[in-house]
């Protein structure tokens, strides 16, 4: 199994489906599932019951997780969408590199 490139806090853009273009930032990263939550990406609707967090309970809107592949990591530096590739450097420490600008991310 391929290892995730996507992290928390990594700006993302959309590549396939409703969302389709959006930039968002990754609020929560599952590499065993290879899923992603996105920032105002993906929203559900689900129906809590009353609670001490929600007392009135009733049906709440959340961001549901999203495949990886169907996003695509930004560069912070270019500001372009790249495939981020894994490099080992000088300090025996692995980095993730901008295919575009040769930039660590």
């Amino acid at each position: 199994m391929k290892k995730m490139r996507i992290k928390k806090g990594d700006t993302v853009i959309i590549t396939t489906g409703e969302y389709k273009g959006v930039k968002g930032r990754v609020l929560k990263s599952f590499p065993k599932n290879r899923k992603v939550i996105v920032e105002k990406v993906n929203f559900i609707k689900k129906h809590e019951r009353p609670s001490q967090k929600n007392p009135a309970g009733g049906i709440i809107e959340k961001e549901a997780p999203i495949d990886v592949s169907n996003i695509q990591l930004i560069c912070p530096k270019c500001g372009e969408k790249t495939k981020p590739t894994m490099k080992i450097l000088s300090d025996k420490t692995r980095a993730r590199i901008c295919k575009k600008c040769q930039d660590i991310i």
